[in-house]
């Protein structure tokens, strides 16, 4: 059984909403906990947005939520082609890809955690809870990003990645979080999923997981509304309350 679902909290640049609990009662707990990275770990997103922000506008277009919403946590040529159809642009799904691809490799280094993110896990760690990270960035852009953060992502006991041969089919396919839960030998019901993005959390509902959401500022909460509960920031995560040891 799991907890009602709970109300999303207000965080900049979202709606406003009547405030979360500061707790996360998962119940029972979990045994496994499974993470999404870009957004929920590590605060890549405003690069993707600045670099492709660039790209966009010299075509006179805008790069803003409503777009992007329907483009976080999904496998980069799936997005990219939602992207150059929906603003209709004059290049191609792979012409934004390559050039997209240069500029963030200048900016994925300077990455830093999200608000919670080290806490969270390295209490969860002292615990002896088994942690993973699936998500569907590739190796290339996964290395810059935790270049700095090397020691941190020691912690997790198997990181799953897009371009993983065994990923058939990105989220919101169930596909990365069942081979993550694999990976640490988990049953998938006794996993829960941390989330960010309306693709991640179909795809962890639809691997039999519980789900919990915390969105990026500036994404709307209501597209998480399927999570179990939805709050505004890791630090809201009580450890004891999301996962235990077996």
């Amino acid at each position: 059984m799991v907890a009602a679902r709970a109300p999303a909290c207000k965080r900049p640049g979202m709606p406003t909403a009547p405030p979360a609990a500061p707790t996360v009662p998962v119940r029972p707990p979990a045994t496994h906990v499974i993470y999404d990275m870009d957004g929920l770990l590590l605060d890549t997103e405003r690069f993707y947005t600045e670099v492709t922000q660039q790209i966009v506008g010299r075509y006179g277009k805008t790069f803003d939520w409503s777009v992007k919403s329907n483009m976080v946590g999904r496998p980069a040529l799936e997005s990219a082609r939602y992207l150059v159809a929906t603003l209709a642009l004059p290049i191609t799904a792979e012409d934004y890809l390559r050039e997209r691809e240069g500029m963030l490799e200048e900016l994925m280094p300077t990455a830093e955690p999200m608000p919670g993110a080290v806490a969270l896990t390295r209490a969860l760690a002292a615990r002896g809870v088994p942690q993973a990270v699936a998500t569907s960035t590739g190796r290339r852009l996964f290395d810059l990003k935790t270049q700095r953060h090397r020691a941190w992502f020691a912690l997790f006991a198997a990181v799953v990645l897009g371009d993983d041969p065994r990923v058939a089919r990105g989220k919101p396919a169930p596909d990365i979080f069942l081979l993550a839960a694999r990976e640490l030998g988990a049953d998938p019901a006794s996993c829960v999923v941390l989330e960010d993005a309306p693709s991640g959390v179909a795809a962890a509902r639809a691997a039999g997981m519980r789900v919990v959401a915390v969105p990026y500022p500036g994404m709307d909460a209501t597209r998480l509304a399927d999570a179990d509960i939805v709050l505004a920031s890791l630090a809201e995560v009580d450890p004891d309350l999301l996962a235990t040891r077996r």
